[in-house]
């Protein structure tokens, strides 16, 4: 049986507010029968905006790449249906609204991934210091010394300023947000299924506490159940949202590890703490080492190292920021030589991500944890539609 989320504390929201007018259109391509991320993001990327996928005729969809008149059907009918009604109503009733790209919390390296999701349901909130994230992986029947550590560590990320990212699974996941939770850390939530219920069930009061302190979220219908099929594409979110992945147990054969190939496929660091050599649940830990596809952690700075300049100001992530002006005077101190090319390819009206990736060639993924490192020393802000500015300290004063 599952369990359900507080009723009695989600925030109050009504089917006009519980998505935006664009995430409502987002939400209506979605809901077309075997429309999912990639083809939503190539109908999108073909016609050049949501909107002018839900103008085109069924002739003109059928012809992109794998639609096929019936999904183009089922795509041009859902703009005139009440398909979403129910959807939005049953997530106003939970408390959980939804967003999609072109909403403003929308976390920024979803937008990156091959396959985004198309929407996000999110109970709790998202904000944008969740973007120093580390998701906590690992075995859901761990030992002791397993639970120790992903207690601990999931402790010591949310004190050094980390958001603790895990799949409120039994085991590593869950022991991994309760220990964020206990340092008075942010933690998400991904769910492999709908936000109406909460899976395992015993886990119903820990996701309202990551509610109150961050956020449960799942790119799925509110009514979907747990199912093994969910999982894979939940831990791509796991490991999308987060700078790094640390995988504290798992087996040979373990959807944690599948998180950890996939952090490697988006350019993400990945960790693994080391277990008994003779113990099968570290098999796969310790295989991830041996391969060179880890990095071996027995302390939190074996982490900030790896994270290069975020992980060594992450302890000043709560100081407050100097007054800043525009400028494009070179920062004080010494630039790292990615940090070099960022800063040089910038200049004091903004620029967005892709571009900054088109100019120094290097990618996605390296630029946002590099403009995230820039924006800790003070030298750069992040201005409204995900452009970047650089500053310097303000000469008033």
């Amino acid at each position: 049986m599952l369990s359900t989320l507080d009723e009695t504390t989600t925030m109050s929201l009504s089917p006009d507010n519980v998505a935006s007018p664009v995430a409502r259109k987002y939400l209506a391509l979605k809901s077309a029968r075997g429309i999912g991320p990639i083809l939503a993001r190539r109908l999108i990327e073909h016609f050049g905006s949501i909107d002018r996928v839900l103008e085109a005729p069924v002739a003109e969809l059928a012809r992109v790449e794998r639609v096929g008149e019936a999904r183009a059907r089922d795509v041009y009918a859902v703009r005139d249906s009440g398909a979403i009604v129910g959807e939005l109503e049953l997530a106003a009733e939970r408390g959980v609204r939804i967003i999609c790209e072109q909403d403003a919390d929308y976390p920024a390296a979803l937008k990156y991934l091959p396959d985004p999701p198309v929407c996000l349901y999110v109970s709790g909130s998202i904000l944008r210091e969740d973007m120093l994230a580390v998701a906590v992986v690992g075995r859901r029947r761990c030992t002791r010394y397993g639970a120790e550590q992903a207690r601990r560590f999931g402790g010591l990320l949310a004190q050094a300023g980390f958001t603790v990212v895990s799949g409120l699974a039994r085991g590593i996941d869950g022991l991994a947000q309760h220990g964020a939770l206990e340092a008075g850390g942010r933690t998400i939530a991904v769910l492999g299924n709908g936000l109406t219920e909460v899976y395992p069930p015993e886990h119903a009061g820990l996701a309202e506490r990551v509610r109150q302190s961050g956020a449960v979220v799942s790119e799925l219908p509110m009514s979907t159940p747990p199912d093994s099929g969910n999982f894979e594409p939940r831990n791509r979110i796991i490991a999308g949202l987060s700078l790094g992945v640390l995988v504290v147990e798992a087996a040979r054969r373990s959807g944690a590890l599948l998180t950890a190939r996939l952090a490697t496929e988006y350019n993400r660091e990945v960790f693994a703490i080391p277990g008994r050599i003779d113990s099968p649940e570290a098999g796969g830990t310790n295989a991830l080492i041996r391969g060179s596809g880890a990095k071996l952690v027995t302390c939190l700075e074996d982490i900030l190292e790896e994270l290069g300049e975020v992980g060594r100001l992450m302890p000043f992530r709560g100081a407050e920021p100097a007054e800043e002006s525009p400028g494009k005077t070179p920062p004080a101190g010494r630039l790292d030589p990615e940090q070099r090319l960022i800063w040089d390819a910038m200049d004091v009206e903004g620029a967005g991500v892709e571009t900054l990736a088109d100019e120094t060639g290097l990618p996605i993924p390296k630029v946002m944890s590099t403009l995230l490192s820039l924006q800790l020393r003070g030298v750069v802000r992040e201005l409204p539609g995900q452009r970047f500015v650089c500053v310097q300290p303000s000469d008033s004063g």
